[in-house]
């Protein structure tokens, strides 16, 4: 499972490209993603041959790298090592799009729809029982956003309680103890912690539908330069989208392979999926990146990332980082445009001209 920060500072890098006056189209590229349920299908899509398939049919290489640190991934991606990665909507708009990098999400592939969690110890409590009480958590994660969200619907804020910072590797542990009585987490240590006695979920993602995000995101320059990256990562990634969502035993065997890979079962695995929308044919994954909620969604999620100093020390406001969406929407900076929800190639997807 990945790790989802949002990072408290974005890297202070310039982007590690150079900019020849005239489009270069290149042949090899490389990707990368780390362990999370709906990002397993890359790693399949590599070993089986289907990313190779279309990239080979769009005249290119892509090589689809797994590694083992998600906030590592997005720094090599924001550095220059990466033509693309796999990553939240939060992270990259406080890592790559802070850090000077402009980037595109280039697929919106799913988002949290119970995954994510809100924990008391307890039977019978509710969102309003935090109120004065400490909540550990991943300070400045996902988990701290959806905290936000869920003292905002019982009409209260983070100045009603206080939050302790604690890793993901430890939350599990530090829950079990009698001196912590609150948490935010995700699948799968939140599955384990809610199945014990005696503990309420107050709230989780579904609640806020589509405001936690998973996408694979490109490099803007590389992508306008190379189309080809495009068709071939959307081609490969809905074709992948197509095995599993169909009853076969292709379907089958692709699911046991992902949960191998990721460390759990095939029942393990279908239950994390059932918390993840994944969007399963372009069609949906068009209609959620063009629906006008997304950049109602994008401007909370800028509104708490300049709240908490993610946005950079120089960020006057939490339009600071501009954001541009179908249509000619954008959202920010017109000058310092930096995250882009381009549906150009879902769109190809969805009216099968890839």
């Amino acid at each position: 499972m990945r790790v989802r920060f949002l990072a408290a500072a974005a890297v202070a890098l310039s982007l590690c490209f150079s900019t020849p006056s005239f489009a270069q189209a290149r042949k090899d590229f490389k990707v990368c993603w780390t362990i999370y349920a709906g990002w397993m299908p890359w790693g399949y899509a590599k070993t089986q041959g289907i990313m190779s398939k279309w990239a080979k049919k769009y005249g290119i290489n892509v090589d689809v790298v797994q590694l083992n640190d998600y906030i590592e991934s997005i720094n090599q991606y924001t550095a220059g090592k990466f033509d693309g990665c796999a990553m939240t909507n939060m992270d990259a708009l406080t890592i790559p799009a802070t850090g000077g990098v402009d980037s595109t999400a280039l697929i919106v592939s799913d988002y949290s729809n119970g995954n994510d969690g809100v924990l008391i110890k307890g039977t019978g409590k509710k969102v309003a029982d935090l109120k004065g009480q400490s909540v550990n958590l991943v300070e400045l994660s996902v988990s701290h956003y959806l905290l936000a969200r869920a003292l905002e619907s019982a009409g209260m804020s983070e100045r009603d309680i206080k939050t302790v910072n604690t890793s993901d590797a430890d939350i599990s542990g530090a829950f079990a103890t009698s001196a912590v009585h609150n948490a935010v987490t995700w699948n799968p240590m939140l599955a384990d912690l809610k199945a014990k006695p005696n503990v309420s979920e107050v709230f989780d993602s579904s609640r806020i539908p589509g405001e936690i995000m998973d996408m694979m995101v490109v490099n803007t320059k590389t992508l306008h330069d190379n189309p080809a990256l495009g068709k071939a990562l959307t081609g490969a990634w809905f074709e992948m989208m197509q095995t599993m969502h169909t009853a076969s035993p292709g379907s089958d065997a692709a699911l046991t392979s992902m949960a191998k890979a990721s460390g759990t079962d095939l029942a393990g695995y279908k239950a994390q999926l059932s918390t993840t929308a994944l969007f399963y044919t372009p069609q949906q994954a068009l209609d959620f990146a063009t629906s006008p909620n997304m950049p109602k969604i994008m401007t909370r999620v800028a509104q708490f990332s300049f709240d908490h100093g993610l946005l950079g020390k120089g960020a006057a406001n939490a339009g600071a980082v501009g954001m541009a969406f179908d249509n000619d929407v954008v959202v920010g900076s017109k000058g310092n445009l930096k995250l882009r929800f381009d549906p150009t190639y879902v769109r190809m997807a969805a009216q099968g001209k890839l």
